[in-house]
């Protein structure tokens, strides 16, 4: 039975298990899971938070990370600024970015959702508003859901992925993961 795994991916991990690209250490998936010939199914950047997806079956990555299965995601965003009606028509329609139009995305501002405390601290700026969104894509551009925002006039504070198709966080805390089944 292929293997997949959850995992509550905190701030500043990268999503792969080796770190070859620094002089400083930096913490990687081998941080947090001792589960051999397990690999991500897609990325999320070091800046990021939240739900990673990991497996040994081949034919399961590729339908989670490829952009042709058109696999909803579902992002969690603080933004800066306040979202107007134009804003979240304009994310909802698709976004003109350097490397093309995004495809639509659900979008919507939502009350703060209580996560986790970040560490480092999202900065506080008492003069600019802060919001939160939730975001759908179904496609994986590099940093598309940070781009998007910056490109309606809301840049990014805080990126969490919430869910992956029928995967979610769910109680996942940061650094946690747990199998999940798969259909």
């Amino acid at each position: 039975m292929p293997r997949l795994i959850l995992f509550n991916k905190p701030m500043n991990v990268l999503s792969q298990f080796t770190d070859r690209g620094s002089i400083t250490a930096r913490e990687t998936l081998s941080d947090y899971i001792d589960v051999p010939r397990v690999y991500p199914a897609g990325r999320l950047d070091r800046d990021s938070e939240g739900l990673l997806l990991l497996t040994d079956d081949g034919k399961l990555q590729a339908r989670i990370a490829d952009p042709k299965f058109k696999l909803p995601k579902t992002y969690l965003v603080q933004v800066e600024g306040e979202p107007d009606d134009a804003a979240i028509q304009k994310l909802a329609r698709g976004v003109e970015l350097k490397d093309g139009l995004t495809r639509p995305a659900r979008a919507e501002a939502i009350a703060d959702p209580q996560l986790w405390p970040r560490d480092p601290p999202v900065r506080f700026r008492k003069s600019v508003p802060d919001h939160w969104l939730r975001i759908t894509i179904t496609e994986g551009r590099n940093r598309q859901v940070r781009r998007m925002t910056a490109a309606v006039g809301l840049p990014t504070l805080r990126l969490v992925r919430w869910s992956v198709g029928e995967w979610s966080l769910d109680s996942l805390k940061p650094g946690e993961w747990c199998n999940a089944a798969h259909k």
